[in-house]
């Protein structure tokens, strides 16, 4: 079964706390700038935050673009290739100020690697091992709930 829209937002929410969220714990202390580790940490969420909340503009066009394939689907490689515009539009955000509770700048090398390994992370459950606690997802259409 195709996913459908809202189980895909759903999705989206779920593995970004879980993986993302995981995933910037660790990496937040890693990552270049020299800020104080609470701020670090406040911005990488922050930026995680960001993604989860754009991602809805995000996955209505997806939803509207959708329309005109004949599965009503994209194919696997488009959903790791998505990443591209949403990363993008993310660091434009940024630059221009428009992600509150952001102190000062977020670099662009942190940035970069924050969102590159939150991004190939998820793609990477959401396209094998969460098939396996969560058997009956994709005959929901990508409901959890």
């Amino acid at each position: 079964m195709v996913p459908t829209l809202n189980g895909r937002i759903q999705t989206r929410f779920f593995l970004l706390a879980i993986v993302g969220g995981v995933i910037t714990l660790i990496i937040v202390p890693l990552l270049p700038g020299n800020a104080p580790l609470g701020d670090k940490y406040r911005d990488g969420f922050l930026v995680l935050a960001s993604v989860a909340v754009v991602g809805i503009a995000w996955e209505l066009l997806y939803h509207f673009l959708m329309q005109w394939r004949w599965e009503k689907d994209w194919p696997t490689l488009f959903g790791l290739v998505e990443g591209v515009p949403e990363g993008a539009l993310i660091w434009f955000l940024l630059r221009e100020g428009a992600v509150p509770g952001i102190v000062g700048k977020v670099g662009t090398e942190a940035f970069v690697i924050q969102f590159v390994l939150v991004w190939l992370g998820v793609w990477v459950v959401a396209n094998g091992p969460m098939r396996v606690p969560f058997i009956r997802w994709r005959f929901r259409g990508g409901r959890l709930a």
